[in-house]
């Protein structure tokens, strides 16, 4: 059974207001054997892009210094979620830069860090072996629910696509009609 076409604005709102609920983020990132490596950061959200403070001692920021693609990831507290295999979630395909040190916009940035993170970033800012990059994404997926899937791509990701306008699919009929139930819960 077809979902309704949404409202794009709606999801363009709904995924925003999501990623904003979070002060942290989740990041991948590959070492130089091409492995991934799943962390986490503290960010700052500036002009639709992402900035994190990041130490050597991670393994994220050398990965990041010589791998600049990362893939960044917020998704729904399995607590908070109505159903497990649903949760909300934003994915984004990213390239890292790092910001120069003592540069107009590392200062400005970190001056951000400081105001909502507090005088802990006023030490962690006087450390040389902190890195900031800033974390553009090129392309990304927001998933509202079952069936609800969005794919975000563009400049300036503009463009939002239903990812499966059918949705889920089944050759057993009672099958499909109960997770079309559960997609327009």
């Amino acid at each position: 059974m077809a979902q309704p076409t949404p409202d794009i604005e709606t999801i363009r709102a709904s995924y925003q207001e999501f990623s904003d609920s979070f002060e942290t983020l989740l990041m991948a990132t590959s070492n130089n054997s091409g492995q991934p490596e799943a962390s986490y950061a503290t960010y700052i959200k500036d002009s639709g892009e992402y900035y994190v403070y990041l130490s050597e001692l991670a393994p994220h920021t050398g990965n990041l210094l010589e791998h600049p693609q990362c893939s960044v990831l917020f998704i729904e507290n399995e607590e908070d979620a109505s159903h497990l295999f649903a949760r909300q979630r934003l994915t984004y395909q990213c390239e890292a830069s790092e910001v120069t040190r003592g540069s107009d916009h590392f200062e400005n940035i970190m001056d951000k860090f400081e105001k909502k993170f507090s005088n802990f970033m006023k030490t962690l800012r006087q450390l040389e072996d902190f890195h900031l990059f800033r974390i553009k994404p090129n392309k990304g997926s927001y998933v509202a629910g079952f069936a609800k899937a969005y794919e975000i791509s563009g400049p300036n990701l503009e463009t939002i696509t239903l990812r499966n306008e059918k949705g889920h699919t089944s050759q057993n009929k009672s099958v499909e009609s109960k997770i079309n139930n559960v997609a327009a819960a």
